[in-house]
């Protein structure tokens, strides 16, 4: 099978799990971070076909999506070997998602997982950041704001994570790009709380 024809069905894969997604960890954001990963591994001389795949399938697995990890995990092996993924490839796509998760605050070993978690975290802020904010504090009954510092609100996360998000890029073509989107969220918070009061 040719790499078209295997992005191409993974593509489909990737649609029929995450397409009815309300949280923001939707198909689109797994195409973006797919099509960012592949740009970010174009520039720092990575591999683009292992980085683009796991762009795509980073979020199959994730405790927040599945009700069962292992089993998404496992389905997800037995498809890429029916596509005529190898054993290795399959490792090191797995390689490339498994410490890419900002709770878990670890960088990833390999270059490729450096990228994808940029690609991720890139994904994370900036317009298309914001909307997603909002879009999963709403799936999760978060309140927008609270005036008296309650937790767990849709702003509050702008604090806890994605204001720092810039400054935790690994790769120079992902800290370039995450300047503008940084910068884009500050004058959102500041229109925002001129609002609020």
């Amino acid at each position: 099978m040719t790499i078209n024809n295997k992005t191409e069905a993974i593509r489909d894969y990737v649609h029929t799990l995450f397409n009815d997604d309300v949280t923001g960890h939707d198909y689109y954001h797994m195409k973006r971070v797919a099509y960012m990963a592949k740009y970010l591994a174009e520039q720092e001389h990575a591999d683009p076909s292992i980085c683009e795949t796991a762009g795509w399938i980073h979020d199959i697995g994730d405790r927040k999506l599945f009700t069962s990890p292992a089993e998404a995990i496992n389905e997800l092996n037995n498809f890429l070997q029916s596509i005529e993924y190898t054993t290795n490839e399959i490792n090191r796509i797995h390689a490339a998602v498994e410490d890419i998760s900002f709770s878990k605050g670890d960088m990833p070993a390999a270059l490729e997982g450096r990228i994808v978690q940029d690609a991720d975290r890139l994904d994370a802020i900036g317009a298309i950041g914001i909307a997603r904010t909002f879009a999963y504090g709403a799936a999760n009954g978060q309140l927008l704001w609270h005036e008296y510092g309650k937790r767990g609100t849709s702003i509050q996360h702008f604090y806890d994570k994605l204001l720092h998000l810039k400054d935790s890029m690994n790769t120079n073509a992902a800290a370039q790009i995450a300047v503008e989107r940084h910068r884009f969220m500050e004058t959102y918070l500041n229109q925002f709380f001129r609002e609020w009061q």
